[in-house]
């Protein structure tokens, strides 16, 4: 039996230009809103490693995390905090200026514009999910790494906001979320990637909201989502949406649901 990974199932042609759109409309509000983004970032945070001097924030935001790494690694620290969305860098370097010794790129996961083997680390904070070729991403995270360089990476799986899922329960639910690959996918894409050493742990974070419209908020807020042409959602979804998320209440609100992989590469 062939080892070769299953092709990723197809995503429309403009999925790109669709993700650069949502997450450059909400770029303005992202950092009030990524309350639960911020708390997942962490777990990955206490992973660094003691030395680095080139460093890539792959899916930079509006710059929270670059910043940060600059600070971390100074004063020999150089940082690139790259993105597809422009709205994101317009307000990266609006919010965290020349002060942070970062610098901003807008560029595509998938064909990074770096030289090879020219990073020590990359940090990448929910972000390549939104690739739809995962081994394209990591073919490209591999060859910009140094030999011993590191990639420190968080993604989400399937059965994240199934919560969200289950209330909306239609097609055109306003969550349009890519197909996420699930552990055994990206294991099996960083072996063809070429990383000598891999740790890919799960966890299932759990965040609480007092509403659905802070749930939607929460989601939409931070760009992730896309909206589909055509659909249209009337008071009575809204209505039937709410009444099967209350369902879900629990004592700290209503639940939404991640499911994260860390993953830790080193080439």
């Amino acid at each position: 039996m062939s080892s070769a990974p299953l092709p990723r199932p197809a995503v429309p042609p403009d999925w790109p230009r669709r993700v650069a759109r949502a997450f450059s409309r909400a770029a303005p509000d992202y950092a009030r809103l990524a309350g639960a983004q911020h708390t997942m970032g962490m777990r990955l945070w206490s992973r660094l490693p003691d030395r680095a001097e080139d460093i890539l924030d792959l899916g930079c935001g509006p710059g929270h995390w670059s910043a940060r790494l600059a600070e971390r690694y100074a004063p020999a620290g150089r940082v690139i905090g790259l993105d597809l969305a422009t709205g994101m860098l317009e307000v990266a370097r609006q919010d965290q200026g020349a002060a942070a010794r970062v610098s901003w790129l807008c560029a595509d996961a998938g064909a990074l514009p770096l030289a090879s083997a020219s990073l020590d680390l990359i940090f990448s904070n929910l972000a390549i999910q939104w690739c739809p070729d995962l081994d394209a991403v990591l073919a490209e995270l591999h060859r910009t790494l140094r030999p011993g360089g590191q990639a420190l990476i968080n993604t989400l799986a399937p059965g994240t906001l199934v919560e969200v899922a289950h209330a909306w329960a239609r097609p055109e639910a306003p969550a349009a979320l890519l197909d996420f690959c699930g552990r055994d996918r990206h294991l099996s894409a960083t072996r063809l990637a070429g990383f000598r050493q891999v740790t890919v742990t799960a966890s299932q974070p759990r965040f609480h909201y007092p509403d659905l419209a802070s749930v939607m908020a929460s989601i939409k807020g931070i760009g992730a989502q896309t909206a589909r042409p055509g659909a249209r959602l009337t008071r009575a979804d809204l209505a039937r949406a709410r009444q099967r998320y209350e369902a879900l209440r629990e004592p700290e609100g209503l639940p939404v649901t991640y499911q994260l992989l860390s993953l830790e590469l080193e080439r």
